[in-house]
């Protein structure tokens, strides 16, 4: 019997990027009631109506605010799902979405 010494082998752990991260934002427009607008936060974003209603008032103000930042394709569905929301009262709200820097 000879003597074999094995060696193990290094392993490299594969570097694995956090996927980028995409902002919804809230478009602010004139015709969807405020209440409306903080109901669909609190419904789709689970925020609180205090949160909520800072994000409204933001958006108000500035034209438009950052809701919250997710992987893309939840990013890209609660948007879809909270514009939806809006269409289906015929109110032009609209969340859109971007990556962020």
């Amino acid at each position: 019997m000879s003597n074999v010494v094995v060696k193990p082998i290094a392993k490299t752990k594969p570097k694995v990027e956090r996927p980028k991260l995409h902002k919804v934002i809230l478009i602010n427009d004139d015709y969807t009631p405020r209440e409306f607008v903080v109901r669909v936060l609190q419904g789709e974003f689970k925020m609180t109506e205090d949160q909520a209603h800072k994000v409204m008032l933001t958006a108000h103000q500035r034209g438009a605010c950052v809701v919250a930042m997710f992987t893309k394709d939840v990013a890209e569905t609660k948007a879809t799902r909270a514009t939806d929301a809006g269409r289906a009262k015929g109110y032009p709200l609209l969340f859109t979405t971007e990556p962020e820097e």
